[in-house]
This record gives C-alpha cells, structure tokens and sequence, in this order.
C-alpha cells in the first residue's frame, strides 16, 4: 500500500472510531480543527497542534499516542474529570503581577507545569527529548526522563542546562533497576520516579488497530520482544538485560520501595499512587513526594480520573510531603483546579509529544507557552496573584467526592 492509500485508510478508520465519536483522546478540542496549522505560532490553543501532529504522523504512532485499556474509558475519564470541576472566581483582587514560580525539593520552576516522561521520543521527532530538554529550558520547566527514553540522561540533563528527575520501571531484575538508578544518580538527578501501576498486561485495542493500518514494519525500529526493546534504549547501556521479561514488575512490594529507599541518596517519589491507603503506606516508608497517576489511563481502565482521586491522596499525606497529579490535562484551567485542590505541580504527556511530532522544538515551547499563557490567565480570574492564593474554595467539587 502506498502512503497516500494508507493515510487515506487510517483517516477513514478515525473517522468511524469510537474515540471521536465518544469524545476520546483524539479531537477533543473545540470545533474547527479540520484544517491543520502549518506554523506553531498559529495554534490558539493545544488541540491545534494535536490535530497538525496527526495530520502528518504515521497510524501506528497516532495509536501509541491516543491509545488506553480496553475500552480507553479512563483516557475519557481523565480529560471529564476536569471539565466536571467548576471554578469559583473570586473578584477585586491586585492581579496585575502574576508569579506562576514553584519550589521543589529545594529548586525554584517559573511556573507548575512539569514535563511528565514518555518514552521514546525520537519516534516523533529526530530531535527527540533533547528538543524537549531544550523547550523545557526556555521555560525554567519540570523535567522528567522515561527510563526507556531514546536518548542518555547525560546528554538530556546537558541540554536541559540542569538535573532533570529520573523516572525508574523497575523491571522483573533488581539488578537492572539498581543500575538504572545509579547511572541516574552519577548523572546529577536529583529525584528519582518510580513508576508502579505497571503491573498486568496492557490491552492497547486502540493501538493495535491503528497499527494495521500501517504499513511499515515496527520492529525494526522498536525490536521484536522486550529484551530488544530495552537494549536499544541508551539508558540501558552496560546493563545486562537478558533476565528482564517486563519493564514493569509484578512483584513489587513496600519492601522493594524500603529497599531502594535504603540505597538511595536522591529523593524518592512513587508515580502511580491512587487510594489513600497507598498514599499513607508510602509515608510510612520513607517516601519524598507522590504523583497521582494512572498512566494517562495507558495502564489500566478503572474509569477513574486522576483529579478525582487527588483529593483523598491529599487527605492522606496532610501537606507531609508535595503531591503531584497528571493525566487529561489539555488547559490552563485545569492545571489551576489541580493546583488549588493542593496539588504541587501539575504533569503533561501527550500534548507535548504532539508539539514534538508536529513541530520540533519549537512545537514544544508552542504547547508550553500556550498552557502558561491560560494557566496565568485562569489564576488572574479567580483572584490568585500567586500560587499559594490557590485554595480549595475555589473550586466546586463533583457530587461523592470529598474535600481534603
């Protein structure tokens, strides 16, 4: 099949698919996104890049983006989440200065916007995370690198200009995650993320059919099994891999997080927290921060959105250690409702990836520009001069959910 045919059999299949009809990952804009833009710069908000990024990008990577579980309802879930909340502005308030600045772990960002890790970004973009480095550095952003990112935490962290946090899966091998962890703490990163909610066999049914779309043959990109997978990640460079049959772990305990806890200098921060009991647990053993997390509902199908679930997370921690969230966050408003419900900072993945794929670098900075833009005009209509005036009065909460 020639290109032409392929592209015009995967827009026929997005046209029929459900994640347009039921309001999925893809189109989930405003009307008007037909036409895709050909500069960054015209892009109004993010959704105009993600319609530009697939109008050109293969179907199989169109897939491993929109891609969820089964039936993508907790993808769906993340983004309603958000448009469930309601802001309470607040008026008469000095707005005219607006400082978006947070502190964690002892570094000052411009703004709360973190750069949430994804793997495998040369498969956008040739620039891959180094661009996004890049990006992150004009903006003074939150960086965090995916253990199986296609380019070495060294040469990320040098772009950056700074350490960068470094997200672990664990693997089946201790011995694997051990290494991992101390290239990442010789490298200067000063947080390191563990990922935990890896653990069952990820059903991507949207993946899988947009792949047959795709005419081009995957493995000689990304390898035929998960030990060639891994070993063309640069992170893995001098690491036996031949015991690893998972980057997740399915037999991980409290004790393995004692463990590491134990053999770590850098901060320790579990990705992938969703009940308050876990959250306690993660306190009791030595745990320096949370992030509320579902995997952008990539990792299992619980319907549930991460902003829902932050609530209790916080309830639990009680301002003992920085909870973060991520997942559906796509506007300004959304990353201010996580912020005044208590969160530290707020994570994006997929709308950067589709800066990345569309545009480069300079797509990146496009979609990080765009959301500090609606994040400091968002915190300017509910009367906040700064972070901290974001409070929990601010937003309405959803019938059944509590208030920290």
């Amino acid at each position: 099949m020639d290109p032409i045919a392929s592209r015009r059999h995967f827009l026929r299949f997005m046209a029929a698919s459900p994640l347009l009809a039921g309001g999925g990952a893809f189109g989930q804009g405003a009307p008007g996104h037909e036409a895709a833009i050909a500069d960054p710069a015209e892009a109004l908000n993010v959704f105009d890049i993600e319609a530009a990024m697939y109008k050109t990008a293969p179907p199989a990577h169109v897939g491993y983006l929109t891609t969820g579980i089964d039936d993508d309802t907790t993808v769906r879930a993340n983004r309603e989440g958000f448009q469930r909340l309601q802001l309470r502005p607040r008026r008469l308030v000095d707005v005219s200065r607006i400082d978006m600045g947070i502190e964690l772990f002892g570094t000052r960002y411009d703004s709360p916007i973190a750069i949430a890790p994804t793997g495998s970004n040369k498969a956008f973009n040739h620039g891959g995370e180094i661009a996004v480095a890049r990006a992150a550095r004009a903006g003074n952003h939150l960086q965090m690198l995916s253990t199986v990112a296609t380019t070495a935490v060294e040469d990320v962290i040098a772009a950056r200009g700074a350490p960068v946090w470094f997200q672990l899966y664990p693997t089946n091998d201790p011995a694997v995650s051990d290494a991992l962890v101390k290239r990442a703490e010789r490298a200067g990163c000063p947080v390191i993320v563990v990922t935990i909610d890896v653990v069952a066999r990820q059903n991507w049914e949207t993946l899988a059919r947009l792949r047959r779309a795709d005419t081009r043959q995957c493995g000689s990109c990304h390898g035929l099994g998960i030990r060639d997978f891994v070993a063309r990640k640069p992170n893995f460079d001098g690491i036996d891999v031949s015991r690893i049959s998972n980057t997740g772990a399915t037999n991980l305990t409290w004790d393995t997080i004692k463990r590491l806890r134990d053999r770590l200098s850098a901060k320790l921060v579990l990705k992938g927290i969703l009940a308050h009991e876990d959250a306690t647990l993660a306190i009791e053993h030595g745990v320096d921060g949370i992030i509320v997390s579902n995997h952008g509902g990539r990792a299992e199908d619980s319907g549930r959105a991460t902003i829902d679930a932050l609530p209790e997370i916080l309830a639990a921690v009680s301002g003992r250690i920085p909870v973060l969230v991520d997942g559906g966050v796509r506007r300004g408003t959304d990353i201010i409702k996580a912020l005044a419900l208590g969160a530290r900072a707020v994570g994006i993945g997929r709308p950067y990836l589709w800066g990345l794929g569309a545009f480069g670098q300079p797509g990146v900075e496009r979609v990080l520009q765009i959301l500090r833009r609606e994040t400091q005009a968002a915190m300017q209509q509910v009367g906040a001069p700064a972070i901290k005036d974001l409070v929990p009065a601010m937003v309405r909460l959803p019938a059944g959910v509590d208030r920290p």
